[in-house]
């Protein structure tokens, strides 16, 4: 799979490990920056990212910052972007499952190494339920 991936200055140590996980795991991994801890606008790469998953349908993305707070509410202002403030394994299964998230949002100040790899594990094995959750996702979309 092929993710799209981007933080702000909070997020730029654990989007690094990210990215290795992503690569370990034998996926693509597109980072759109940025690429040291100088100050940014978070907003700024929730856009990057939402625009480039939507470009690239099959591609999903990740957001980092220091809550994922910021990033999930500006890459959720785009129409076909269902980004997902996930903050434990359980999250991330029912973002896939019941809500067919196409962004993962986290937080460094939010969760360690540990977790976030747990996060990631269960994004990855999971997908989107259908049934029941299939009119439930289209009135996201209005």
């Amino acid at each position: 799979m092929k993710f799209y991936i981007g933080t702000d200055h909070a997020g730029i140590d654990l989007k690094d490990y990210t990215v290795e996980l992503l690569i370990e795991k034998g996926h693509e991994v597109i980072d759109l920056g940025p690429f040291d801890k100088d100050r940014v606008d978070y907003p700024d790469y929730a856009h990057k990212v939402a625009l480039s998953i939507l470009e690239d349908s099959s591609a999903q993305g990740v957001l980092i910052c220091g809550s994922g707070i910021g990033m999930s509410m500006a890459a959720n202002r785009h129409e076909g972007v269902r980004a997902a403030l996930c903050h434990d394994a359980y999250t991330a299964t029912v973002a896939r499952g019941h809500n067919d998230a196409n962004i993962l949002c986290f937080g460094e100040r939010i969760v360690g190494k540990g977790v976030a790899e747990s996060i990631l594990d269960a994004w990855l094995a999971g997908s989107f339920d259908g049934g029941r959750h299939i009119g439930r996702v289209a009135k996201i979309e209005g």
